[in-house]
């Protein structure tokens, strides 16, 4: 059974940078598995990485994240003006009498960028989700999926990265919630994508830098 967050400290076992031999072994792995690799030294490079990957006046949805907040890419996609952002779309809506909009727009942007909790050295990728609103973009719904992860994310192999996102991952995401909505988080539903079939559609920028959690 799992431990209410609120009684745990984040496991920083799971905080600590990947060796750069193990981002060459994972991202070899994710290249075989059908999901393309960026590999940038810092933030500064990896926001310019991604925002090469996105052509002005493309659909975007930024997903909720961390690691997106501090290269300051909501500013970019959401507020820049040159992109058609999908995020503010959605906030403007009413969730009590508009729910069904917010899902559609959710659910099939054309392109989602977000991060993920974890991916392992054989190319597995795993995030979580309390409500699980960007899961159907992220497996399928988008044409497009950009991943931004910090290089602490990266995992052996499944077994470890369930214990990163149950004991570091989940403890910091109900802190946050706790401190914006007053309520507590839970580990909802998690995708795990073992492989890409349609060439092209996920990159991911893996950073050599902590970023989100």
């Amino acid at each position: 059974m799992l431990v209410k967050a609120a009684t745990l400290s984040p496991n920083k076992e799971f905080a600590h940078l990947a060796s750069d031999g193990q981002i060459q072994r994972t991202a070899q792995a994710l290249e075989a598995n059908g999901m393309h690799v960026l590999i940038a030294e810092n933030g500064a490079e990896a926001k310019k990485l991604v925002l090469d990957l996105v052509p002005q006046n493309a659909e975007v949805y930024t997903n909720q994240s961390k690691t997106l907040e501090k290269l300051g890419l909501f500013d970019e996609f959401d507020k820049s003006g040159r992109y058609n952002a999908v995020r503010p779309k959605m906030m403007a809506l009413d969730r009590k009498t508009q729910g069904d909009q917010i899902r559609r727009l959710r659910a099939s942007p054309d392109t989602i960028i977000g991060s993920v909790q974890a991916i392992t050295e054989n190319g597995q990728v795993m995030t979580s989700s309390f409500g699980g609103s960007q899961l159907g973009a992220y497996a399928y719904g988008s044409a497009k999926v950009i991943w931004v992860v910090g290089a602490q994310k990266l995992v052996r192999d499944l077994d470890e990265g369930f214990r990163r996102i149950e004991e570091y991952s989940y403890p910091l995401e109900d802190q946050r919630l706790l401190a914006v909505l007053g309520v507590h988080s839970a580990i909802g539903k998690t995708l795990i994508v073992n492989r890409e079939v349609v060439p092209g559609r996920i990159t991911i920028v893996l950073v050599k830098e902590e970023l989100g959690y």
